[in-house]
């Protein structure tokens, strides 16, 4: 039977990326209309999807956000606990499992890792995703129309778009200089073929 595995050094590599964008963090940030602060923490969520792949990367934020629900202070400020998870930002930490997944998707999509399909990964799950879940969010909570937050969340554009662009030029210089730190996205364990005769004839397994 298929199973799908990971091991401990992609166990080391999620809590290594977790441990990024908690790093990231501390610098702190600002709010931007007295709810949601800029931070930079973003440019590890794409780097974690961009490296990790699709499930990797989103399990490194699903680890961060349980530590942070658990009480760690791994957000920006020193921020901690499950009231970061219910507040005006809510939707975009929820966002940043999504981001990283849709960003391991595109990047992880061919063979080898290209400039285009990366930026294309930062830009639709850097930014478009975690703003897909994170918008709505906000408006929810803050009991303001949906298109007026949306308008206002624009001032986090002209950031995310250069974390997006550092993203894509430390992504593509670590495949250069590093290829093995990516390691292919996670999949089924492979069956091994059954022996076969010098016929092509396949010979069952009596063996117990």
């Amino acid at each position: 039977m298929n199973r799908l595995r990971l091991d401990a050094t992609d166990l080391a590599r999620i809590a290594i990326f977790a441990a990024l964008v908690a790093a990231l963090g501390l610098p702190g940030g600002f709010a931007v209309f007295g709810s949601v602060p800029i931070t930079a923490q973003t440019l590890g969520v794409m780097l974690a999807g961009a490296v990790l792949g699709p499930w990797r990367g989103a399990l490194s934020m699903v680890v961060l956000l349980a530590l942070v629900a658990l009480g760690l202070p791994l957000l920006s400020g020193g921020r901690g606990g499950l009231g970061a998870l219910v507040g005006p930002s809510a939707g975009y930490l929820i966002g940043w499992v999504l981001g990283a997944a849709v960003i391991g998707a595109i990047v992880h999509g061919g063979a080898r890792i290209t400039r285009p399909r990366t930026l294309a990964g930062m830009l639709v799950g850097g930014i478009v995703a975690i703003y897909a879940v994170g918008i709505p969010v906000q408006a929810a909570v803050t009991r303001l129309p949906l298109d007026g937050t949306a308008f206002q969340s624009l001032v986090f554009l002209p950031g995310d778009l250069v974390k997006a662009a550092l993203a894509v030029a430390i992504t593509l210089t670590l495949a250069r200089a590093y290829p093995r730190a990516f390691r292919r996205p996670l999949a089924a364990t492979p069956q091994a073929p059954a022996p076969s005769t010098p016929t092509g004839e396949r010979v069952a397994d009596h063996t117990r």
